[in-house]
Formats: C-alpha cells, sequence, structure tokens
C-alpha cells in the first residue's frame, strides 16, 4: 500500500529522501520502499515521521483529511 503522504509531507517540508531516511536511521533505498508501498512502514517510523511533520498518524497514513494531531491523553 503506497502512503502518498509520505511523499506529499516530505515534498512540502523541502526535504529529499536522504534527509528523512537519516532522521529515521536508515538508508535512503528503505524509506524509499516505505514512500512507494514496496514494503510495510514499521509503526516507530510512523510515529516518528507524525511527530516531525507535526500530524497525527491517521492523518500520515490516509486516514484522515484533517492534519491536527490529536490531543495529549489527560493523565487521571
Amino acid at each position: 500500500m503506497q502512503f502518498q503522504r509520505l511523499e506529499d509531507l516530505r515534498v512540502d517540508h523541502d526535504k529529499t529522501q536522504t534527509q528523512i531516511a537519516a532522521y529515521l536511521n536508515m538508508s535512503r533505498n528503505v524509506y524509499w520502499r516505505y514512500e512507494k508501498g514496496v514494503r510495510e512502514i514499521p509503526t516507530w517510523a510512523v510515529l516518528k515521521l507524525a511527530d516531525f511533520y507535526g500530524v497525527s498518524t491517521d492523518y500520515l497514513l490516509g486516514r484522515t483529511d484533517v492534519p491536527a494531531p490529536y490531543p495529549p491523553a489527560k493523565s487521571k
């Protein structure tokens, strides 16, 4: 499954695949495979990218069109 938003967000933030791959501590080729849907992206990478771009994981994965992250959970 291709996640077009991975590429769209990267381009909108003027980042290269190499820069994002370095942020995720992986090779550009591995990141390219995630971006193109050749490999399934791991949860830890989705979380890290959502934090980096300031969006929700649902937005990143195309489950919503609302980019704003969810408010933090309140402590009990």
